[in-house]
């Protein structure tokens, strides 16, 4: 998953509160080892650990409830997948800080972006029954709306495998959503960015086919497609052909909540600790707008494991699924982020809406997996914790902790670092306090991340495995840094 995905939902934001964390264990049938499978839960639930590690340093697992109040998160639901079956399944904390109603495995969470392969897998049913094509121009499956044809479509027309796959060179990365109140707008509004619509036209500003850019313009293309070749309103088509067949009985792409799911959903929480007011935004949009649980996510991760062995053609042919999780450009598939990793592959995607986060994660051969959902904007970084956690119980091939050696530095250098900077468009503040360098974006939460040297211009983080390297002029000024995550590289740059 490439960086800028992931940070436009907050991926390190770190807050502190206190919290109690209250845990409500689903109904799972009784087994022979119980007893194994609590102690199981337990070490995961005392496991949590950050990415990366200071070597030499004092390094300890950590519990969830204590993690959950230094990232100032109010809720958090897990469900975890072993040998192709939903393992278990638990909730901790509260609905809403300012409340005291337990989270339960029943509670609703916003998907966010993870309503994208759920969407995409609503779409390749109709490929399968012959309603949609993957390759044809999705112009000629197309009534109501046409994608506006210009220079960059003029040799190449713009298709369906493109669209699931995010190079169909289409604008609008996401979707901020609609607050309580607020007008929401229709799809066609969407697609063209008029009002009541807050998001720019979905149109095609590169050669279609030719590069890869995560853009929610290419799921709202999607869901008009659907919504066309199954007759049906979306919310409505993704019922019947997805959410009900596989028993996902907490789950909708309905924007009105019934009353009973209302009262039954999380409350989204902002990186500062307060409520999203109106509890949380609304989406119309097949991009984010999937209300579900992860328990529910759980049944379709083993259910796209399934058919991807060939053993269901409940949701997709065994071809299908292969299509869909083989990569096409980018680390991406049809729906899926995808990586092969030896004789497993993974398939996961994360979401954020205002105020929520979420992460789903598989592996195809070893029917392996986890689904992670919170109501905090700072949910991201307890995710990846989580799932560290969840990684080492269970024997992933993912989520190992890095250790990274910090060397000594002279504080006073840190002095002429700290400044104000300009990151992806958003503001990077680096600050230099007890001896100690920092950074705080919004791009990583409230809570500002302590920078560790491993020279007097190259810092790492432990909350995730990048690095800030510091341009340095005479006199040992910071002009700007860059911000490494993997071969990738995003520049910061400072602000007078």
């Amino acid at each position: 998953m490439n960086l800028a995905q992931r940070l436009s939902w907050g991926l390190l934001a770190l807050s502190a509160l206190g919290l109690p964390a209250r845990a409500a264990a689903a109904a799972l049938p009784d087994t022979p080892g119980s007893n194994a499978l609590q102690a199981r839960i337990a070490r995961v639930e005392q496991g949590l650990s950050t990415p990366v590690a200071v070597k030499d340093s004092p390094h300890r697992r950590m519990a969830l409830a204590e993690r959950m109040a230094f990232h100032q998160v109010p809720a958090v639901s897990i469900a975890v997948i072993d040998h192709g079956r939903i393992a278990w399944a638990r909730a901790y904390g509260v609905l809403d800080a300012s409340g005291g109603r337990p989270a339960t495995t029943t509670t609703l969470f916003q998907s966010g972006s993870i309503s994208k392969p759920v969407s995409a897998i609503g779409a390749l049913r109709l490929v399968d029954k012959g309603r949609l094509a993957l390759d044809q121009p999705a112009n000629r499956q197309l009534g109501a709306w046409q994608i506006p044809d210009n220079a960059f479509t003029r040799g190449q027309a713009v298709t369906l495998r493109m669209l699931l796959n995010h190079s169909a060179g289409l604008t609008v990365h996401g979707f901020s959503g609609y607050a309580a109140g607020q007008k929401t707008p229709t799809l066609l509004q969407v697609l063209d960015g008029t009002a009541p619509a807050n998001s720019e036209p979905v149109r095609v500003d590169t050669v279609p086919g030719t590069a890869w850019r995560y853009s929610g313009g290419c799921y709202s293309v999607v869901q008009l497609l659907v919504t066309e070749a199954s007759r049906l309103p979306f919310e409505d088509y993704m019922h019947d052909a997805v959410l009900a067949p596989l028993g996902m009985t907490r789950s909708t792409f309905a924007q009105t909540l019934p009353p009973a799911w209302r009262d039954a959903a999380a409350t989204a929480h902002r990186g500062d600790g307060s409520a999203v007011p109106g509890r949380w935004h609304v989406h119309p949009e097949a991009a984010a707008g999937l209300w579900t649980t992860p328990t529910d996510l759980a049944r379709l991760v083993v259910e796209v494991q399934q058919a991807q062995a060939g053993r269901s053609d409940k949701l997709l042919s065994r071809a299908t699924a292969s299509v869909m999780l083989t990569r096409v450009l980018g680390e991406y598939g049809l729906g899926f982020f995808v990586e092969q990793l030896g004789a497993d592959s993974s398939f996961s995607h994360s979401g954020g809406t205002e105020g929520f986060r979420s992460r789903l994660y598989g592996y195809t051969r070893s029917g392996k997996g986890a689904v992670v959902m919170t109501n905090s904007a700072n949910g991201a970084a307890l995710i990846e914790e989580v799932l560290t956690s969840i990684a080492t119980e269970y024997g992933w091939p993912e989520f190992a902790v890095v250790e990274k050696a910090a060397v000594a530095v002279d504080a006073a250098a840190y002095g002429k670092l700290a400044g104000n900077y300009r990151l992806l468009d958003q503001p990077a503040h680096v600050v230099a306090e007890g001896g100690r360098l920092y950074v705080q974006s919004p791009l990583f939460g409230a809570r500002r991340l302590e920078l560790f040297p491993e020279s007097e211009t190259a810092y790492f983080m432990t909350a995730e495995d990048m690095s800030i390297h510091f341009d340095v002029k005479d006199g040992g000024v910071a002009s700007g840094f860059s911000l490494i995550r993997g071969a990738a590289t995003y520049p910061g740059t400072r602000q007078q």
